[in-house]
């Protein structure tokens, strides 16, 4: 079996910065050997480190025993729990969160320079799991040839990989989710780039590590995490990368005003990574990686042939094939919608939704009877102080046919995202069950 090292960079490269603070990949490797000396044989690793250069240190630590890092952006003690139960043996790493399993913590204790270390490149390095927003989070295995893979692809594709002009990653989106870990875990490991340790949820924080890294700086987000950045003015940033949830082309044209900067878009999967981009505000197309190829059925549907996966992964999107590895996303196959003859994406209607003024967030929802039922009608969960839900109903009567029109409006101080924007299926009808009988404002 062919193995892949564990480091593509020089020990002298600058690989993290810990707030002002650089750190060379030497020094990275003597804290992943450091790190890996103190774990406990077990098959098992669930990374909880909330500082992205400590997951980083734990990652490579687990890798280096062997070990499948388990990623979950849910710290709780009862996703914990789960964790252990469908995993037995597993331990955590953590960097002084709450931890129930046998815990180690992670630190910088190595001196000197480390010794770089290969990995078989069929071994599964980590597994990921989706967002639960459609149901149960389900897991995927990520094998290190699929990594290393992406992670290159990526590096090329956003001008990552110049070791004159070298980036600095800044990151909103947790390490352990799949979006996360592949641009801010990986790609340092891969490319001539450093990641800064956060964490930066908060606008402030974003500034505080764009400021304090030299040369490019470039900011990893959501669409969600991304409006608090143009209300807190965060200067300095070199470019935007934004996944998670569709990216509507008037938030980046307005991004990228404000910024002064390019605002470019990742597409994927948990299932299949990373595997195409656009910048938004130049169209709809998206562009593959290179080494990635979609194979169609003829019938809208498609499949991912992804490098290092063992196998084509059907895509939850309908797509429109074009030319030179473009295509065009027509909806997700889940979330399309069927009334009077017509159709439309959910999510599609939720960025109409978010496009009108003074909506600062709002989610679709579809009854499960709504074709079979001629009754059953969309309803909405939508913020927007100072609204009422007949404005927004006039406003999006502008926009939509008639027929997708919501009946309940249903306002609401906030809705339940998670870190990374997502809006799970329990927590929606956690939502539903704890509002009043007919409440719309």
């Amino acid at each position: 079996m062919a193995e892949i090292p564990f480091l593509d960079r020089a020990p002298g490269d600058v690989l993290a910065r810990l707030g002002a603070v650089p750190v060379t990949a030497g020094r990275f490797l003597a804290d992943v050997a450091a790190l890996a000396a103190r774990l406990p044989d077990a098959p098992y690793a669930l990374n909880l480190c909330a500082d992205r250069y400590l997951a980083l240190v734990g990652f490579g630590a687990a890798l280096a025993r062997g070990q499948v890092t388990l990623l979950s952006a849910d710290r709780s003690a009862h996703r914990q729990r789960e964790l252990a139960a469908r995993y037995p043996g597993t331990h955590a790493i953590s960097d002084g969160v709450e931890v129930v399993l046998p815990s180690t913590l992670a630190g910088a204790w190595g001196e000197g320079e480390g010794a770089n270390f290969a990995i078989p490149a069929e071994q599964v390095a980590a597994i990921g799991f989706t967002s639960g927003s459609t149901g149960e989070p389900a897991a995927h295995a990520k094998p290190w040839a699929a990594l290393v893979a992406a992670a290159q692809a990526a590096a090329a594709r956003f001008g990552l990989d110049d070791a004159a002009d070298q980036a600095t990653l800044v990151g909103t989106v947790p390490a352990q989710h799949m979006y996360g870990f592949e641009t801010t875990m990986v790609l340092p490991l891969r490319a001539p780039m450093a990641v800064h340790s956060g964490p930066h949820f908060y606008p402030v924080e974003v500034a505080e590590a764009v400021a304090a890294a030299p040369g490019r700086r470039v900011v990893v987000t959501t669409p969600l995490q991304l409006r608090a950045l143009l209300a807190g003015n965060v200067p300095g940033i070199s470019a935007v990368i934004s996944a998670t949830a569709p990216l509507s082309p008037a938030l980046a044209a307005e991004a990228e005003a404000v910024l002064g900067a390019p605002v470019l878009e990742i597409y994927g999967a948990t299932e299949m990574g990373s595997i195409a981009s656009r910048r938004t505000t130049e169209g709809e197309e998206w562009r593959l990686y290179d080494g990635v190829a979609l194979r169609a059925d003829g019938t809208e549907g498609a499949e991912a042939l992804v490098p290092g996966l063992p196998a084509p992964v059907p895509l939850a999107d309908l797509v429109e094939m074009g030319a030179d590895g473009r295509f065009r996303l027509i909806g997700r196959r889940g979330d399309m919608v069927k009334r009077g003859g017509k159709r439309a994406s959910l999510a599609g209607l939720n960025r109409v939704l978010s496009e009108i003024k003074g909506v600062e967030d709002g989610v679709f929802v579809a009854p499960e009877d709504l074709e079979a039922n001629p009754a059953a009608r969309l309803a909405a969960y939508v913020v927007a102080p100072g609204m009422t839900s007949a404005a927004v109903v006039a406003a999006l009567r502008e926009r939509v046919e008639s027929v997708f029109l919501p009946r309940p409006v249903v306002m609401v101080e906030r809705l339940p995202r998670n870190a990374v924007g997502k809006i799970t299926r329990h927590s929606l009808e956690a939502l539903r069950a704890a509002l009043p009988d007919g409440a719309s404002g």
